[in-house]
Protein backbone atom coordinates (compact mmCIF):
# COMPACT_ATOMS: atom_id res chain seq x y z
CA UNK A 1 0.00 0.00 0.00
CA UNK A 2 2.80 2.40 0.88
CA UNK A 3 3.91 2.88 -2.73
CA UNK A 4 0.43 3.33 -4.20
CA UNK A 5 -0.99 5.99 -1.84
CA UNK A 6 -0.56 9.54 -3.12
CA UNK A 7 -3.49 11.37 -1.48
CA UNK A 8 -4.74 10.99 2.10
CA UNK A 9 -8.14 12.41 3.02
CA UNK A 10 -9.22 13.06 6.60
CA UNK A 11 -12.72 13.32 7.94
CA UNK A 12 -12.93 16.29 10.33
CA UNK A 13 -15.55 15.84 13.04
CA UNK A 14 -14.50 13.23 15.62
CA UNK A 15 -11.44 12.39 13.51
CA UNK A 16 -9.44 15.63 13.77
CA UNK A 17 -11.44 17.29 16.56
CA UNK A 18 -14.25 16.68 19.06
CA UNK A 19 -17.80 17.06 17.69
CA UNK A 20 -20.40 14.42 18.56
CA UNK A 21 -20.13 14.88 22.38
CA UNK A 22 -21.12 18.53 21.88
CA UNK A 23 -24.17 17.48 19.85
CA UNK A 24 -25.14 14.91 22.49
CA UNK A 25 -24.84 17.56 25.19
CA UNK A 26 -27.07 19.89 23.15
CA UNK A 27 -29.61 17.12 22.63
CA UNK A 28 -29.78 16.49 26.39
CA UNK A 29 -30.48 20.19 26.94
CA UNK A 30 -33.25 20.03 24.34
CA UNK A 31 -34.79 16.90 25.86
CA UNK A 32 -34.80 18.58 29.27
CA UNK A 33 -36.65 21.57 27.80
CA UNK A 34 -39.37 19.25 26.46
CA UNK A 35 -39.71 16.88 29.41
CA UNK A 36 -43.05 18.42 30.42
CA UNK A 37 -44.47 17.01 27.18
CA UNK A 38 -42.70 13.63 26.90
CA UNK A 39 -40.05 11.60 28.77
CA UNK A 40 -36.56 12.62 27.69
CA UNK A 41 -35.80 9.35 25.86
CA UNK A 42 -39.01 9.77 23.84
CA UNK A 43 -38.08 13.36 22.95
CA UNK A 44 -34.73 12.05 21.73
CA UNK A 45 -36.46 9.45 19.53
CA UNK A 46 -38.78 12.08 18.08
CA UNK A 47 -35.85 14.36 17.32
CA UNK A 48 -34.01 11.57 15.50
CA UNK A 49 -37.11 10.84 13.40
CA UNK A 50 -37.27 14.51 12.43
CA UNK A 51 -33.57 14.55 11.55
CA UNK A 52 -33.91 11.51 9.29
CA UNK A 53 -37.00 12.95 7.59
CA UNK A 54 -35.21 16.22 6.83
CA UNK A 55 -31.71 14.97 6.07
CA UNK A 56 -32.21 15.28 2.31
CA UNK A 57 -33.36 18.89 2.79
CA UNK A 58 -30.93 20.23 5.38
CA UNK A 59 -27.91 17.98 5.07
CA UNK A 60 -25.55 17.71 8.03
CA UNK A 61 -24.65 20.41 10.52
CA UNK A 62 -25.80 22.62 13.37
CA UNK A 63 -28.28 24.74 11.41
CA UNK A 64 -30.26 21.74 10.24
CA UNK A 65 -30.10 20.33 13.77
CA UNK A 66 -31.65 23.54 15.17
CA UNK A 67 -34.45 23.49 12.58
CA UNK A 68 -35.16 19.87 13.51
CA UNK A 69 -35.28 20.75 17.22
CA UNK A 70 -37.78 23.54 16.50
CA UNK A 71 -39.95 21.26 14.35
CA UNK A 72 -39.85 18.49 16.96
CA UNK A 73 -40.76 20.90 19.75
CA UNK A 74 -43.71 22.15 17.71
CA UNK A 75 -44.94 18.61 17.02
CA UNK A 76 -44.44 17.29 20.56
CA UNK A 77 -46.19 20.31 22.11
CA UNK A 78 -49.05 20.02 19.63
CA UNK A 79 -48.14 23.47 18.23
CA UNK A 80 -48.28 25.13 21.67
CA UNK A 81 -44.51 25.68 22.13
CA UNK A 82 -43.90 29.22 23.34
CA UNK A 83 -41.62 31.76 21.71
CA UNK A 84 -39.55 31.61 24.89
CA UNK A 85 -38.99 27.89 24.32
CA UNK A 86 -38.01 28.51 20.70
CA UNK A 87 -35.54 31.17 21.88
CA UNK A 88 -33.96 28.62 24.21
CA UNK A 89 -33.64 26.12 21.36
CA UNK A 90 -31.96 28.73 19.17
CA UNK A 91 -29.59 29.52 22.04
CA UNK A 92 -28.60 25.84 22.20
CA UNK A 93 -27.70 25.98 18.52
CA UNK A 94 -25.74 29.21 18.86
CA UNK A 95 -23.78 27.72 21.74
CA UNK A 96 -22.95 24.71 19.54
CA UNK A 97 -21.64 27.01 16.81
CA UNK A 98 -19.29 28.69 19.25
CA UNK A 99 -17.75 25.61 20.86
CA UNK A 100 -13.96 25.71 21.12
CA UNK A 101 -11.96 23.42 18.84
CA UNK A 102 -10.56 20.52 20.83
CA UNK A 103 -8.07 18.57 18.72
CA UNK A 104 -7.94 14.82 19.24
CA UNK A 105 -4.76 13.25 20.54
CA UNK A 106 -1.96 12.80 18.02
CA UNK A 107 -3.54 14.83 15.23
CA UNK A 108 -0.94 17.63 14.75
CA UNK A 109 1.97 15.22 15.20
CA UNK A 110 0.56 12.80 12.60
CA UNK A 111 -0.10 15.54 10.06
CA UNK A 112 3.44 16.82 10.58
CA UNK A 113 4.83 13.36 9.81
CA UNK A 114 2.72 13.02 6.64
CA UNK A 115 3.21 16.56 5.33
CA UNK A 116 5.37 16.66 2.22
CA UNK A 117 5.17 12.89 1.70
CA UNK A 118 1.51 12.84 0.64
CA UNK A 119 -1.11 15.24 -0.62
CA UNK A 120 -3.32 15.81 2.44
CA UNK A 121 -6.93 16.91 2.16
CA UNK A 122 -10.00 17.28 4.37
CA UNK A 123 -13.17 15.54 3.17
CA UNK A 124 -15.99 16.14 5.62
CA UNK A 125 -19.75 16.56 5.75
CA UNK A 126 -21.46 19.51 7.37
CA UNK A 127 -22.31 23.15 7.00
CA UNK A 128 -19.85 25.06 4.79
CA UNK A 129 -19.59 28.12 7.05
CA UNK A 130 -19.31 26.15 10.29
CA UNK A 131 -16.76 23.62 9.04
CA UNK A 132 -14.68 26.41 7.52
CA UNK A 133 -14.68 28.23 10.86
CA UNK A 134 -13.65 25.09 12.73
CA UNK A 135 -10.80 24.42 10.33
CA UNK A 136 -9.49 27.98 10.61
CA UNK A 137 -9.69 27.87 14.41
CA UNK A 138 -8.06 24.44 14.60
CA UNK A 139 -4.63 25.67 13.50
CA UNK A 140 -4.47 22.76 11.01
CA UNK A 141 -5.41 24.54 7.78
CA UNK A 142 -1.84 24.88 6.51
CA UNK A 143 -1.39 21.09 6.40
CA UNK A 144 -4.05 20.59 3.74
CA UNK A 145 -3.81 20.92 -0.02
CA UNK A 146 -7.60 20.92 -0.47
CA UNK A 147 -10.73 21.22 1.72
CA UNK A 148 -13.91 19.50 0.55
CA UNK A 149 -17.13 20.17 2.49
CA UNK A 150 -19.41 17.43 1.17
CA UNK A 151 -23.21 17.40 1.22
CA UNK A 152 -23.02 13.62 1.63
CA UNK A 153 -20.48 10.84 1.46
CA UNK A 154 -21.84 8.34 -0.98
CA UNK A 155 -19.95 6.62 -3.79
CA UNK A 156 -20.99 9.31 -6.27
CA UNK A 157 -19.70 12.05 -3.94
CA UNK A 158 -16.29 10.41 -3.68
CA UNK A 159 -16.22 9.90 -7.44
CA UNK A 160 -16.67 13.67 -7.91
CA UNK A 161 -13.97 14.38 -5.36
CA UNK A 162 -11.47 12.01 -6.99
CA UNK A 163 -12.22 13.49 -10.42
CA UNK A 164 -11.63 16.99 -9.06
CA UNK A 165 -8.35 15.88 -7.47
CA UNK A 166 -7.34 13.95 -10.61
CA UNK A 167 -6.65 11.01 -8.31
CA UNK A 168 -7.20 7.35 -9.10
CA UNK A 169 -9.02 5.32 -6.41
CA UNK A 170 -5.99 3.06 -5.92
CA UNK A 171 -3.94 6.14 -4.99
CA UNK A 172 -6.50 7.39 -2.43
CA UNK A 173 -6.72 6.70 1.32
CA UNK A 174 -9.63 7.95 3.44
CA UNK A 175 -9.29 8.14 7.23
CA UNK A 176 -12.31 8.67 9.46
CA UNK A 177 -14.43 7.55 12.40
CA UNK A 178 -17.47 6.40 10.39
CA UNK A 179 -17.37 3.02 8.63
CA UNK A 180 -20.59 3.94 6.83
CA UNK A 181 -19.52 7.35 5.48
CA UNK A 182 -15.73 7.33 5.44
CA UNK A 183 -14.83 3.76 4.57
CA UNK A 184 -17.43 1.70 2.69
CA UNK A 185 -17.94 4.06 -0.30
CA UNK A 186 -14.17 4.43 -0.79
CA UNK A 187 -13.60 0.67 -0.66
CA UNK A 188 -16.37 0.23 -3.23
CA UNK A 189 -14.48 2.56 -5.56
CA UNK A 190 -11.25 0.59 -5.14
CA UNK A 191 -9.58 2.99 -2.72
CA UNK A 192 -8.18 2.43 0.78
CA UNK A 193 -9.91 3.13 4.07
CA UNK A 194 -8.63 3.46 7.63
CA UNK A 195 -11.18 3.46 10.44
CA UNK A 196 -10.25 5.48 13.54
CA UNK A 197 -12.86 4.59 16.19
CA UNK A 198 -14.31 7.33 18.36
CA UNK A 199 -16.00 6.59 21.67
CA UNK A 200 -19.33 8.12 20.59
CA UNK A 201 -20.91 7.97 17.13
CA UNK A 202 -24.20 9.47 15.92
CA UNK A 203 -26.86 6.77 15.53
CA UNK A 204 -27.17 7.46 11.79
CA UNK A 205 -23.45 6.74 11.28
CA UNK A 206 -23.26 3.52 13.31
CA UNK A 207 -22.24 0.33 11.54
CA UNK A 208 -22.82 -3.02 13.18
CA UNK A 209 -20.94 -5.83 11.43
CA UNK A 210 -17.19 -6.48 11.32
CA UNK A 211 -15.61 -5.35 8.07
CA UNK A 212 -13.06 -7.50 6.26
CA UNK A 213 -11.44 -6.12 3.11
CA UNK A 214 -7.93 -6.15 1.68
CA UNK A 215 -7.90 -2.34 1.47
CA UNK A 216 -9.28 -1.77 4.98
CA UNK A 217 -7.35 -0.95 8.15
CA UNK A 218 -8.79 -0.82 11.68
CA UNK A 219 -6.66 1.73 13.53
CA UNK A 220 -6.39 2.30 17.27
CA UNK A 221 -5.69 6.01 16.83
CA UNK A 222 -4.83 8.48 14.09
CA UNK A 223 -1.07 8.03 14.51
CA UNK A 224 -1.43 4.27 13.90
CA UNK A 225 -1.60 5.03 10.16
CA UNK A 226 2.12 5.85 10.25
CA UNK A 227 2.81 2.12 10.72
CA UNK A 228 1.25 1.40 7.31
CA UNK A 229 2.84 4.16 5.26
Amino acid sequence: MKDSIKTIAFDADDTLWVNEPYFQEAEKQFCTLLENYLPQHSVSQELFKTEMKNLHLYGYGVKGFVLCMVETASRISNRTASLELIDKIIAIGQELLQKPIELLQGVPETLEQLKGRFRLIVATKGDLLDQGRKLRNSGLESYFHHIEIMSDKKVSDYQKLLKHLECKPENFLMLGNSIKSDILPVLELGGYGGHIPYHVTWTHEQHEYNLKHDNFMELKSIDSILNYL
